[in-house]
């Protein structure tokens, strides 16, 4: 990785044509300390600054999503009118000293401007009691007569071009501005404000006499109850998600005999390559459990070995570069069969995951596909005598299940695979299903490599299967089912797939 010349974070000035319209006087970039040049002498600073092509693109064409992005700002200004609203995209994170971690814009942001830069900020300013003027404030292109563009670490000539402002406005579908202008209007700004936090800690700073905790949770809950009900494009994007998630779960079984031979991270680095392939990123860190490490819910560290006659739990999804993911688990037997025992604890969860899939329909309680799963568990569990002489119905009120079904059935998904967590109660686990609503269904077994309640043939063996589930106007739509799911079909499958 090339080094560059100057400071991490330096403070570029304005942009023109080419990055340097309305330059009045450029503030030259700083000296990087233990770079290789001494300086910048007065001719090469010179030179940098012309003899470049005029690279402005015309005519682009909008995004695929912009006319949905318009309708939800219109339906966030109707529920705010007369207030400012902000929402920033976040800023760069480091890695460490002078690296990044890859950014990902905040989902409120993107789910609001189908914008994936950093640093933006999204500002709703009100036209009077009702209605809003959305503007979009952005790094321009760099700045060519300072040496932004080539001296910067995060400079066009290190990181890439980004779009100018009017391209910006072109793309995205509303009005662009410089956003190293914003904190200074918003700072002067008057009346009630609003922002989602925990983003962009300049932009809070410049807000800090304006907003109060109270409010402006009352925006981030009302966006995160906006993404409960998806609209077309959303089901579009959780479709192709989990269309790339099942090749990817292709390619694993594909190259099984090399993970053997190696260990989890090369099923996480298989994987990982298909959504790099069809998608911006993972949507979650991949789970690549194989063996005991099944019974760990959320095992990321995927260094540990992959054994033929033992069982692979791959919890992964590909997020789509409009960032909606997927979110699908299936457990393999490593080598292409199940031992009867493995089987039967298999069969088991399928079957409390065709129960809890059969309950998700319009009208239903969002509660009531994990009732419906966890009585089939519970029922397996007391007829596997592992609860003593307990009936099923008391083994559910007192959740003694739970000590091997350990989370709940599922969740919201979309932009975030747990996506919707800041609505309120009353609208997500105590709400009521509607069409074009997408949750995940994945009921577990799990136990425990260290548990002496269970037989000893029991213990390190884990087992979950999970589907997307889209709410439709007349039951569901399950968009992972390209993934086989039966454990004989599962068989048959990996039979297939490796020849």
């Amino acid at each position: 990785m090339s080094e560059e010349l100057t400071p991490e974070n330096p403070e570029p000035e304005t942009e023109g044509t080419e990055g340097t319209e309305g330059t009045e006087e450029a503030e030259p970039v700083k000296q990087r300390k233990n770079g290789l040049y001494p300086g910048v002498s007065d001719e090469l600073a010179e030179n940098m600054k012309s003899g470049w092509a005029d690279t402005e693109l015309h005519e682009l064409e909008p995004i695929a999503q912009a006319e949905h992005t318009a309708a939800r700002r219109a339906a966030l200004s109707a529920r705010f009118p007369g207030e400012r609203l902000v929402i920033p995209a976040g800023n760069l994170k480091t890695r460490s000293n002078d690296t990044e971690y890859a950014f990902r814009p905040s989902t409120e942001y993107a789910y609001l401007t189908g914008d994936r830069t950093q640093d933006g900020v999204l500002v709703l300013e009100p036209t009077g009691d009702s209605g809003h003027e959305a503007t979009l404030y952005l790094l321009p292109r760099s700045n060519r007569e300072n040496g932004e563009f080539w001296l910067d670490g995060q400079g066009e000539l290190w990181v890439g071009r980004r779009h100018s402002l009017t391209e910006a406005e072109q793309v995205l579908g509303l009005p662009a501005k410089d956003v190293r202008e914003v904190a200074a209007a918003l700072a002067e700004a008057t009346g009630p404000v609003r922002v989602v936090r925990g983003h962009d800690a300049g932009i809070e700073s410049a807000l800090t006499d304006k907003v109060t905790a109270e409010r402006d949770e009352e925006l981030r809950v009302h966006l995160s109850e906006a993404r409960l009900v998806k609209d077309a494009f959303e089901i579009a994007e959780l479709q192709k998600a989990c269309d790339a998630t099942a090749r990817g779960f292709e390619d694993v079984v594909k190259s099984l005999d090399k993970a053997e031979a190696t260990s989890e991270r090369f099923i996480e680095g298989t994987f990982f390559l298909r959504a790099r392939i069809e998608g911006n990123d993972i949507g979650y860190g991949s789970i690549c459990a194989a063996g005991p490490h099944a019974t760990t819910l959320h095992w990321v560290r995927n260094d540990g070995a992959v054994r033929a006659g033992e069982l692979l739990l791959l919890d992964a999804g590909v997020e789509t570069d409009d960032l909606y993911t997927a979110d699908v688990t299936r457990t393999l037997p490593i080598s292409g069969t199940f031992t009867p025992l493995q089987r039967k604890i298999y069969d088991a969860v399928y079957e409390a995951q065709e129960a809890g899939i059969a309950a998700v329909k319009p009208g239903a309680g969002f509660r009531d596909f994990h009732d419906a799963a966890q009585r089939v568990l519970a029922e397996k569990l007391v007829d596997w005598d592992l609860l003593g002489d307990l009936s099923v119905e008391k083994v559910l009120e007192l959740g003694l299940q739970r000590r091997w079904t350990l989370h709940g059935t599922g969740h919201m998904l979309g932009m975030d695979v747990h996506d919707c967590a800041a609505a309120r109660t009353e609208s997500y686990v105590d709400g009521v299903l509607e069409p074009g609503v997408c949750l995940t269904v994945e009921p577990g077994l799990y136990f425990q490599a260290d548990d002496l309640t269970v037989p000893e043939e029991y213990r390190g063996i884990g087992v979950r299967i999970e589907d997307d589930i889209l709410v439709t106007e007349d039951g569901n739509r399950n968009l992972s089912d390209t993934l086989p799911r039966r454990s004989d079909e599962v068989e048959a499958w990996m039979a297939r797939l490796k020849g």
